[in-house]
């Protein structure tokens, strides 16, 4: 039974609703139902889930506004559930900062299989982060409190900026970061659309890895979304 683990649902459909509340419920999962965007937004403010399920169309706040929310605030992983199935609005979803994408009509057994999956990776993400202040991937070494970086043992100069992001890159090593997520994290500000402030960084920081560990390509593009690393 998965009794420590909170669940946020954000749909306006009752039945849909109450459907999937029910399948998580039986998995001994705790779950709250929110029927608007707005329900949903407050919900997230006060409380810690562990994931949250959202549609896209909802009165109050939009699931995509709703989406950039949270991403202010947590890190939690989100599955949208929606039946706004053309590619550019899973592609949307991803870039705003969405994990996971269910068309709908859905099948109920994927549905627990993407929120297991999901949760499993958070789970391992979170475990990683409480046992240490270091962050491990490939070669590199990240140490949170000295703010060192370590590629085969031996130290890199990065800026400010350049640690920042591969810091976050590194805390979750399987997302898909979109520029706005990327400059609204390391830049702490509202994200007006400027690439070349992303790209510039992210071009400094792969010939700095580049130049420390010329047999591994940390950063990957994910063409129309973001940057990644690649895993």
């Amino acid at each position: 039974m998965e009794s420590n683990i909170n669940i946020l649902i954000t749909e306006d459909d009752t039945d849909i609703n109450g459907l999937l509340s029910d399948i998580l419920t039986r998995e001994g999962y705790n779950v709250r139902a929110t029927y608007s965007g707005s329900e949903a937004k407050m919900c997230i403010e006060q409380y810690d889930y562990d994931i949250v399920l959202l549609d896209l169309m909802l009165p109050g706040i939009s699931g995509e506004t709703l989406i950039g929310e949270i991403r202010k605030l947590k890190v939690m992983p989100i599955i949208v559930i929606s039946a706004k199935i053309a590619q550019e609005d899973k592609i949307n979803v991803l870039k705003l900062g969405a994990d996971d994408f269910i068309g709908k009509p859905f099948d109920v057994y994927e549905v627990l299989a993407r929120v297991q999956a999901q949760l499993r990776r958070y789970r391992e993400f979170s475990t990683s982060k409480l046992k240490s202040n270091k962050f491990m991937y490939e070669n590199i070494i990240l140490d949170t409190e000295s703010k060192e970086v370590l590629i085969k043992d031996k130290p890199i100069n990065l800026t400010f900026r350049e640690y920042s992001i591969l810091e976050l890159f590194m805390s979750n090593p399987k997302k898909v970061f979109t520029r706005a997520n990327i400059f609204e994290a390391v830049w702490r500000d509202k994200f007006y659309g400027d690439d070349n402030t992303i790209n510039v960084h992210i071009s400094n920081l792969r010939t700095k890895l580049a130049e420390a560990d010329s047999e591994i390509k940390y950063i990957q593009t994910v063409w129309g979304i973001g940057f990644k690393l690649i895993n």
